[in-house]
């Protein structure tokens, strides 16, 4: 099995403002061996460590954990995407092979952020280095993603959180069509992940999440969907066993193939992680 998403910080109070007060869970340092355990508890082979701070110090970071800690098979960094240089830069990190895309948190850009033009400028370059891209948004911005992802049909994108519903006020219907018409691009993929967080803290239940993942599993199906726990974020509302237990619940009908997908082959092949993952399945 492989988590698609998870993060790792030494915490820092200027450098990780967003950890506001409401989240003091998180204002803590967070490393691959905190997360080791769970890990082993829930059968997880493998991870895709994915960038919290937007620099290039982020990106080395999380290169020198990998290095030490072998169940990091994927790293999703960030780059300056606008920087005029950023071939040279995706070039140099193109000898990591642990990294396999980039981020940048566009949730908290202003409208018209993902057309810029220096931006398009970089994901263009993305596809010379074989380079994912991860998009990080809210659901208000959903119509500007499907205008941006046109843009690049053979870019391989794939959408964090599926781009955050408000499933605490149970508001589906301006997110539900967006996501019909974003996942008719076949080269956008989409994470199960980050879902616990945007119900309510630690008061959500399954029912609360089902007409969401319904959504999901009808629009991308179970050859574009990926599980990830979204650790240590997920902490704010519940823990590692109840996300990964409620979605295999949810898909206790499904096949044993479609489960492989989403639990783990999804990511392999999204992420190129075949070298480095022994595909002995337990699902």
């Amino acid at each position: 099995m492989i988590d698609a998403h998870v993060h790792f910080w030494k915490y820092n109070k200027t450098k990780d403002a967003w950890i506001n007060d409401e989240m003091k869970i998180l204002q803590h340092d967070f490393l691959p061996s905190d997360l080791k355990p769970l890990l082993e508890q829930n059968n997880i082979n493998g991870i895709i460590a994915v960038q919290a701070d937007q620099s290039e110090n982020e990106t080395d970071f999380l290169i020198e954990l990998s290095t030490k800690n072998k169940i990091i098979k994927g790293i999703v960094g960030w780059v300056d995407l606008q920087n005029r240089d950023i071939e040279n830069k995706l070039s140099h990190y193109s000898k990591h092979n642990v990294v396999k895309g980039f981020r940048h948190i566009v949730q908290s850009e202003d409208t018209g952020f993902l057309l810029k033009e220096a931006l398009l400028n970089g994901i263009k370059c993305l596809q010379k280095f074989d380079f994912t891209y991860d998009i990080l948004i809210y659901k208000e911005q959903l119509k500007e993603v499907i205008e941006f992802v046109n843009k690049f049909p053979y870019q391989k994108f794939i959408i964090d959180h599926c781009a955050k519903p408000s499933i605490k006020n149970k508001n589906i219907i301006e997110w539900k069509p967006d996501m019909k018409e974003l996942a008719k691009h076949e080269n956008v993929f989409c994470k199960i992940s980050g879902l616990i967080t945007e119900a309510k803290w630690n008061l959500w239940t399954e029912h609360d999440l089902y007409p969401y993942l319904d959504t999901v599993f009808e629009c991308f199906g179970t050859d574009r969907l990926l599980f990830g726990s979204d650790w240590p974020v997920m902490l704010l509302s519940g823990n590692y066993q109840k996300w990964k237990s409620l979605l295999e619940k949810y898909m206790h009908q499904f096949t044993t193939e479609a489960k492989r997908k989403v639990f783990a082959e999804n990511a392999i092949n999204f992420y190129k992680l075949h070298s480095s993952i022994n595909q002995t399945f337990k699902i």
